[in-house]
């Protein structure tokens, strides 16, 4: 049997090699596409890469300043705390020149005070010896005159009053008045 080219073989025919190209034109605007989106991504992370590097870059400074400031401030602090240290180191220096010169004028003040009051001392241990003599002087030649004969008993009493004047001496107190003379009759 004979066969016959049907019409349709070939509009088949055509139309698969139709199909066929279309399939590879599709299929090279797909890669030419992804090829695109490709350079595209790698365009825009390139261009991030540089955002970024260059923001790191600014953060680097920007930390840089920051720590540069900081270490001016700890410089500054460093320096108002020395002052400080230096400025209460004298002030307690001169603290303890002030006692130590407190210390030795009062120890002045207090040896005048002491060396004052035992001259008061002597010079009023004296006046006591001078006024017993002299009482007992005075004592003495009345009661020559006014007894001649009774000189013992006198001379006894002007030894007592000279004995309580010793002891007033010694205690630091002032003689007794001067005891009243008796009366005698004439």
């Amino acid at each position: 049997m004979a066969t016959r080219k049907s019409p349709q073989k070939t509009e088949l025919a055509t139309a698969g090699a139709h199909l066929g190209s279309a399939a590879k034109e599709v299929g090279t605007a797909v890669s030419h596409k992804f090829e695109a989106i490709g350079d595209a991504v790698s365009a825009s992370m390139g261009r991030a890469r540089k955002t970024a590097v260059k923001q790191g870059a600014q953060v680097q400074a920007k930390v840089g300043s920051l720590v540069k400031a900081a270490e001016k401030q700890l410089a500054k602090a460093q320096a108002q705390l020395s002052k400080a240290g230096a400025s209460a180191e004298k002030a307690v220096k001169a603290a303890e020149k002030k006692l130590e010169s407190t210390k030795t004028r009062t120890g002045r003040q207090l040896a005048a005070l002491q060396a004052g009051a035992e001259r008061k001392a002597k010079a009023l241990q004296r006046a006591i010896e001078k006024e017993a003599a002299a009482l007992k002087k005075a004592f003495v030649a009345k009661t020559k005159a006014a007894v001649p004969n009774k000189t013992a008993v006198k001379l006894a009493v002007v030894k007592k009053a000279a004995v309580k004047a010793s002891a007033a001496k010694k205690a630091g107190l002032k003689p007794a008045a001067k005891p009243p003379a008796k009366k005698t009759r004439r």
